[in-house]
């Protein structure tokens, strides 16, 4: 009998031990009690912000887009781009491609060749805007959504990170000597794309490193962006056929190209012909459209865009 009990009490402790290791799910606590703090800490979260070493990161990403808009826009009255009037293809050059991609304007098409017109700079650089917030505010509701501006994304990404976007100093120190002296002449616009490539890819790891600090959400099934820990609730989207009305957005994590959109297209390399036929688009390169604008204009390309350029790829011509 004292044998007995003496192994069942090894066996009990034994099992204690192991048990412990384990997470218990059917605790005793108290959710009611739980759930005031846990509002408590949503309400107070904007507290610690801004981080005051992601001030100057900030106003550099506003100095580089002042640098970025300015350059593309002098480069543009030298180098022509065009742009598809039924959907968003965009080609660097004097005449467009005759590559069969336009899929019309409510993609009820496929597999057309585009309409070209003249392009301007939000069809290079494409504009996002959000909703401009001036604190942690509660979500926005579908009947608040005319009660907020709206600015471009990066803008509202620096605004939170404690900038004063509205300061014209910010503004004006990227326009400084970049265009108000650049000639005709190749040295001058050369000097000029390379000036704007590295605004842009400045630009672009800023706010990189920005969204490390303050989140930003962008819906699923469209281009909307919320720049905030959570999106908003106006009904914007429209995604569902059946809806009579436009539905909900379907957040999920933004990322560098939903706010500052690449927007790559079709590059013709010194072995492809002067006008990019469809049955070579196996062979051609791609590039952002930034970056190309800056290569016609003498800038060497960034080593990371190679693999997509296909700069030394064979041409069509040879098959």
């Amino acid at each position: 009998m004292a044998l007995r009990q003496k192994l069942r009490r090894s066996t009990s402790e034994d099992i204690s031990v192991y048990i412990k290791g384990y997470r218990c799910y059917s605790s005793k606590l108290d959710w009611n009690k739980l759930r005031p703090m846990i509002l408590r800490r949503i309400e107070k979260r904007g507290n610690d912000h801004p981080v005051k070493s992601m001030i100057p990161v900030a106003e550099d990403v506003i100095i580089n887009r002042a640098r970025l808009f300015e350059g593309v826009s002098t480069l543009l009255g030298h180098y022509p781009i065009k742009a598809c009037k039924f959907c968003p293809e965009l080609y660097i050059g004097k005449e467009g491609h005759l590559i069969k991609t336009c899929h019309g304007y409510r993609r009820h098409i496929k597999n057309q060749v585009h309409h070209w017109v003249d392009g301007t700079l939000n069809d290079i650089i494409v504009p996002v805007e959000a909703f401009h917030l001036n604190k942690y505010p509660d979500i926005i509701k579908h009947d608040q959504r005319f009660d907020f501006d709206r600015i471009p994304a990066v803008l509202e990404l620096c605004s939170q990170a404690g900038v004063d976007i509205f300061d014209q100093t910010l503004h004006s120190i990227g326009k400084d000597s970049l265009s108000s002296d650049v000639s005709t002449s190749p040295s001058d616009l050369t000097y000029l794309a390379v000036r704007t490539l590295k605004a842009w890819e400045d630009m672009r790891e800023g706010v990189q490193k920005l969204l490390l600090v303050y989140p930003a959400k962008v819906c699923k099934f469209c281009d909307e962006v919320h720049v905030g820990p959570s999106g908003h609730k106006a009904r914007l989207c429209g995604v569902f056929k059946y809806e009579t009305w436009r539905g909900a957005h379907f957040w999920k994590t933004a990322r560098v190209d939903d706010l500052v959109p690449q927007k790559i297209v079709w590059r013709r390399r010194n072995q492809d012909p002067l006008v990019l036929l469809d049955k070579g688009r196996n062979f051609y390169g791609h590039a952002p459209a930034v970056v190309e604008l800056c290569i016609q204009a003498g800038a060497h390309a960034p080593s990371k865009y190679m693999c997509i350029m296909k700069a030394n790829g064979s041409s069509p011509a040879l098959h």
